[in-house]
């Protein structure tokens, strides 16, 4: 055989077999999937991925339909969640959203490019800064918080075996005082209609409370280990890699900025309970969505570490079906009707996240009354079985 036939023989092997070696690969997942660039989105016709498009409007229909009861200018925030320490805007958009499947926009519907509070879907949002941080090895999530940060706030006996676990699930007890709320949410006129009557300290690491207090000092324990301030990193490690705008800001407190490394810097929290926050439109949202679904992976990309985002979309020991600071459905409760595999950030309003791997699907929700599951079930059911 010539040298020149065994060349073309094996060249035409390899054209072959490169597909089949490509479907194999475990990166195929995350490299096949298409991945939006900076500033578009591809669009496709439901019927081009073989939605139903008549089920998919109905969809629509029904979430334009489920205005949000919250004020649109905010001022119900102090009756509701008590003394603000940050600011609110003047006015919100009406309910608005987007579903992507299979990668791509399908719908969209509402004022998508208003950049609103998304109150606690921004915990997930830390929860993802504390997965670069553990990609970076700043931390380790059953490390003890104040084995590195030394700032006071893990000195007393309570405090002092909190982890960093603890605090991604919402099990920390942590006992304190931050920016002039404290952990007990005791008083009607620092709480608003969310105070709670005094109870026992547990244990850390053995009782579930979901408790904004303690993610302030989650977030402020995170800027300590990356020392800088915890927006600086969402942007530079998630934002900008997944291509989201600069239209976005996570705004602290008005007494949340404390001293590190002899710099001034801001410490954010992980809502907007009782102001500030992140503030960004459902676009952004869509991508920081779509990263999630993808497993924390972006075009070729690992901006979270497997193991990171598989510890946080497995439910805790005491929480109501809770991740790192995501909702689960492993228990079919919190998104009733949907995969028990279904997971989503969640913020008052409500502002809502939903994203299930079993359909490739995820749906942005904004400004809605009732659970987000009564909208994503009638997507599901425009998508072929």
């Amino acid at each position: 055989m010539t040298t020149l036939l065994m060349s073309r023989r094996v060249g035409l092997l390899a054209l072959l077999v490169a597909p089949l070696l490509m479907a194999l690969s475990p990166l195929r997942a995350g490299t096949g999937a298409y991945f939006p660039p900076q500033g578009e989105w591809a669009r496709r016709a439901p019927a081009e991925l073989g939605m139903d498009p008549v089920r998919l409007a109905e969809a629509i229909a029904f979430a334009q339909g489920h205005e949000s009861t919250r004020e649109m200018d905010f001022s119900d925030q102090e009756r509701i969640f008590g003394a603000l320490l940050g600011s609110v805007p003047t006015r919100r958009a009406a309910t608005n959203g987007i579903v992507i499947y299979k990668g791509y926009v399908v719908a969209e519907f509402g004022e998508t490019t208003a950049v609103d509070p998304t109150y606690s879907a921004a915990k997930s949002m830390l929860a993802t800064v504390a997965g670069v941080a553990v990609r970076d090895r700043l931390l380790a999530v059953d490390e003890r918080v104040g084995d590195r940060v030394r700032d006071g706030g893990y000195d007393s006996a309570q405090n002092r075996e909190v982890t960093w676990r603890m605090h991604l699930q919402q099990e920390s007890e942590w006992e304190g005082e931050m920016f002039g709320k404290k952990h007990d949410f005791v008083g009607r006129e620092a709480f608003g209609e969310g105070a709670r009557p005094p109870r026992a300290l547990q244990r850390p690491g053995s009782f579930y409370e979901y408790n904004d207090v303690r993610m302030n000092r989650f977030g402020l324990s995170l800027l300590r280990v990356l020392r800088k301030p915890v927006p600086d990193v969402f942007r530079d490690e998630i934002i900008v890699p997944i291509g989201a705008s600069s239209d976005w800001k996570w705004v602290p407190y008005h007494n949340s900025y404390v001293q590190q490394d002899g710099r001034r810097m801001a410490s954010v929290s992980g809502g907007t309970r009782w102001g500030g926050g992140v503030w960004i439109h459902a676009w952004d949202l869509a991508r920081f969505g779509y990263l999630w679904l993808r497993g924390g992976r972006w075009n070729d990309r690992a901006l979270l570490p497997p193991d990171f985002v598989k510890a946080a979309l497995s439910p805790s020991a005491h929480g109501p079906d809770y991740g790192y600071l995501w909702w689960l459905n492993t228990q079919g409760k919190n998104y009733p009707g949907l995969p028990t595999t279904v997971f989503g950030a969640r913020g008052a309003g409500s502002n809502t996240i939903t994203i299930s791997p079993e359909h490739d699907l995820v749906v942005v929700w904004r400004w809605h009354r009732g659970n987000e599951a009564e909208f994503v079930q009638r997507v599901i059911a425009a998508i072929p079985r």
